[in-house]
This record gives C-alpha cells, structure tokens and sequence, in this order.
C-alpha cells in the first residue's frame, strides 16, 4: 500500500513539474482544447504572444485567435477536423492578437485521443513574423539581383551586339562617302544614297542609346557650360514638337557647369523632350528648366544641378512607374517608339554621377529631372580651327576589321594621309621600331594580349610625343581611358575624323 501511494505521489509529482514547465514556457503559446474547440488550460507564452490572461481565455473558443476572414470560411472547424482524421494539422498565417493586430504564426494542432476517441487537441502557436519578415526581405533581395543579373546579362549581349554592329555601319558609312564623291551628278542615286545614309544614321542613334541602356558607351566626359549647351540645341528641340505644343525655357544665368559627354547629353534632352511631347497628345506645354541646387541640410551631398523637363500631359499611371526607365519597355504604338529613350536618360546620368526623379500626376502631367554632380573645373573656351580639313604625313591605322580598315584607310586618304595598316597592337608596336609614322589611329578592340587602350599607353612610354587617336563601337575598356586619350565613336564620318585629328595634342 505504501509501495503504491508513493507511485500515486511521485505520478502527481511528475505531472505539476510538468505542467509548471509548460505553463512557464515564454516563447511559445502552449495550451489544450477541448473536442469542441475551448481552451482548457493557458500559459504564460500563450499571454505574452496573444495578449489574453488565462482567466481571459480559459473557456472561449480558440476560434476568437483568428481572423475575421478565416472565422467566416471556417478555417477554425476545418483545423481541427484534420487534426482529428489525421493526427495533426500544421499551418503558417495569420493571427490576431488580443489588442486585434496581426502576427505571422506557426501553428500545429495535436489530437489527442483515450480509448481511439478523440478527447482533446494539444496546440502549440509561436510568433515568426520577425522571421517571415526577414524571409521576405531576402526573397526580394534575391528577386532584385536576379533582375540585376538579367539586366547585366542584356548589357553584355547588347554591346557585344552594338560592338559589331557599329562595325557594320562604319563599312556603310564609310563607303557611301567614297559613293557620294563619285556621282556628284546623278540625282537619282544620289537620293538613294541620302535614303541609305539616313538609315545607317538612323541605326547609329539606336545603337548608341543600346550602349548607353548598357552603360557600355564610351564617354568623353568634361566640363561643359550647361546654359550655353542647352541654347545651342534649343532648335533642335523646337523642331522636335507639333503646333500644339509649346516649348518654354527656364535656366538660370549662374547655373553651374557639369561634367558631361556633350552628345549623350543632348540624346537625353531630345530624348525627354519626344516623350514630353507624345503626352501630350492635344497639345499642351513642355517646359525644360536648369537651377542650381546646394542642399543645405545635407552639406556633405555636394552641390549639383537639376534639368528637368516637365509637361502637361496625361501622366504617368502607377503601374507603369516602376517600368519606365526598362530597356524596350513602351506604352507608344508599334513603330512608334523602341522602348530606349528613357533607358538612354537613365544610363547617360548613372554614368555622369547623376541620378533621376520622376513626378507625375495623372491629368496633370510629368516632370522628369536629371541630377548631375557640380563640375571641379571651369569649362575650356572653345578653340578656333582652320576650315582645311587636309592633313600630311604617315598614319598607323590598327584594326583587325579587314573591311573597317579599308573604310578608315579610304577616308584617311581622302583627308590626304599616307596609310599603313596593321591588324594588331604586337604588330604596330614592331611597325613604329622599323620606321616613323606621324599618328597612330587604333581601334580599341582588337584579338590579342593587348588591346587599343594599352597599346596607347604603351606608346605614351615609349614615343610620349606620338599622337594616339582610339576608335571604338563599344568596350568597357573605353570607361577606363576617361581623359586619359580622345576616343572617336563608331561609326564616324570623315568630317568627324578630321575634326578628331585636328584636336590631337602635337
């Protein structure tokens, strides 16, 4: 007998340390329901995550945890049936705490069962919404730089593209200047060749601002006086709108000046002022404004200068937004628009040290501002040149293009330069120890152990007084020779060459 109420005590022992343990368990609601539903039994995680004391809860439906929504589809009823024809039930949602705000849960319902009859449930309930919000977090983390990586997969597809496409186009440039010279009085061909020399012009702007999307376009950046650059293209911009749309100007006299290439800068300006223009399809006002802006809560954010362009058109709707500034993205007709235009702004100014705002209101219109850094220096005065494009001397052409070198060879000879070619850096470094030349005019991207880029510094050290003149459609190396040595796009033409020759430091 005594054998047997030690048992019984021990048994009664056991069970209040268990039951002292549960109730004192903080991280997790630990309770029991009845075959109903009611709650039986309350611990103190079960107060510190859903809020409710135990004499609260005790004897309410475990239904009043969920939400209204879950109540009225009858998810309370369906968990415990599962629990009960399976064993157990086991879920992630939502539930609502005794002061009604919500808690990301992970729930499991045990059925507990006397003689194979369900006589209760066990639930255990904790509170992960840190953790779900963290899951989140790095989901969108991961989502952001898969597009970051389809993008960067684009921009290299794109310039490698761009790269031998700008091949293509300075063998049809090229050659249509050559054509041009030799038919001076058919008109008829002529105009052909005009059709076709605006369509490789045509093909020249689209690529570019394909490199530019992919922030793969070679840049010559400087210091550029902003009131005076806008001025010399405002007619550009006014032939760029109909009737009905008006074109007004607000730049301030003293605004500073920013480091910039010239021509992306401009592309970007006629490219906003385009999208301005097609929003405002009843006609309306763009207005193209430059103010300089030195945040003064901000002091260590540096001076910079806002360009904006602004309309009054039908705006933006919010679910495009987030879309415009996607390459090939377009809201406008086929064959209205490629989808690069505002892609172009977006990789003009990141490459300028730059960012862009957009505002909009539907009915009300869109202003649209480009942020650029405060030049360092002052610009350069322009230099006056002769009008004699005719050169003299020896030029060492190196282009591994068999057909680009015969176009460039052509067009330097029409510019009255004696031409040797070379179809690599290795080779043209031998050709300038074996006799003199008076220029060196090299493609950037070239087969080898050496491309453009060290081929000219490599004649820096050796003839630092030999003029270099780089070519390139498209190289991340370009990036890299930023005021280092002049770079000329491709495709050019021969006006462009001359220009570029004449510029080189003697």
């Amino acid at each position: 007998m005594a054998q047997k109420d030690r048992q019984q005590k021990d048994l009664q022992e056991s069970e209040r340390s268990f039951r002292l343990l549960v109730e004192n368990v903080a991280d997790y609601a630990l309770y029991m329901l009845d075959s109903t539903g009611i709650v039986t039994s309350w611990n103190i995680g079960g107060q510190r995550i859903k809020g409710y004391a135990a004499d609260e809860i005790i004897g309410q439906h475990f239904s009043r945890f969920y939400t209204e929504g879950d109540r009225a589809s009858g998810k309370p009823a369906r968990a415990l049936r599962i629990a009960a024809e399976q064993g157990r039930y086991e879920e992630e949602s939502w539930r609502v705490r005794k002061d009604g705000s919500f808690f990301w849960a992970s729930v499991v319902i045990d059925a507990i069962r006397e003689d194979g009859r369900v006589v209760g449930f066990a639930k255990i309930t904790r509170d992960i919404t840190e953790r779900r919000e963290t899951q989140l977090r790095l989901e969108q983390i991961q989502k952001q730089l898969s597009e970051a990586q389809k993008l960067d997969a684009l921009g290299q597809l794109t310039g490698g593209v761009a790269h031998d496409f700008n091949n293509l186009l300075m063998i049809i440039s090229g050659s249509l200047h050559t054509l041009k010279k030799g038919m001076a009085d058919d008109a008829r061909l002529q105009r052909a060749v005009s059709a076709i020399e605006a369509a490789a012009k045509r093909g020249a702007a689209l690529t570019s601002q394909l490199l530019t999307f992919a922030r793969r376009q070679s840049v010559n950046p400087q210091p550029v006086d902003l009131a005076e650059r806008i001025e010399s293209v405002r007619e550009v911009l006014g032939t760029g709108v109909s009737g009905a749309v008006t074109l007004a100007f607000d730049i301030d006299r003293d605004v500073w000046p920013v480091t910039i290439d010239i021509s992306e800068f401009e592309t970007a300006l006629v490219n906003l002022v385009i999208n301005a223009r097609d929003a405002m399809p009843n006609g309306g006002t763009i207005t193209v404004r430059a103010h300089n802006h030195a945040p003064a809560d901000q002091p260590d954010s540096g001076d910079y200068v806002v360009i904006s362009v602004e309309d009054t058109g039908v705006g933006i709707p919010p679910d495009v937004m987030s879309r415009i500034f996607d390459p090939f993205f377009t809201t406008k007709p086929v064959g209205k628009g490629t989808g690069l235009g505002l892609s172009q702004v977006h990789g003009f100014t990141h490459q300028a040290g730059g960012t862009v705002r957009v505002e909009s209101e539907l009915g009300k219109g869109t202003r649209i501002m480009i942020l650029l850094p405060r030049a360092k220096s002052k610009p350069q005065a322009p230099r006056h040149r002769s009008t004699d494009t005719r050169g003299s001397g020896t030029v060492l052409l190196v282009e591994d293009n068999p057909d680009v070198a015969s176009v460039s060879t052509s067009l330097l000879e029409q510019l009255g330069y004696t031409v040797r070619k070379v179809s690599d850096a290795e080779t043209a470094l031998r050709e300038i120890e074996r006799s003199a030349v008076d220029l060196v005019f090299s493609d950037i991207v070239m087969p080898g152990k050496m491309d453009g880029l060290g081929l000219a510094h490599r004649l820096r050290e050796l003839r630092p007084n030999l003029p270099v003149l780089l070519a390139t459609g498209y190289s991340d190396a370009a990036v890299n020779a930023r005021g280092d040595f002049p770079i000329l796009r491709k495709p050019y033409e021969i006006h462009q060459l001359s220009q570029a020759i004449a510029k080189l430091p003697r």
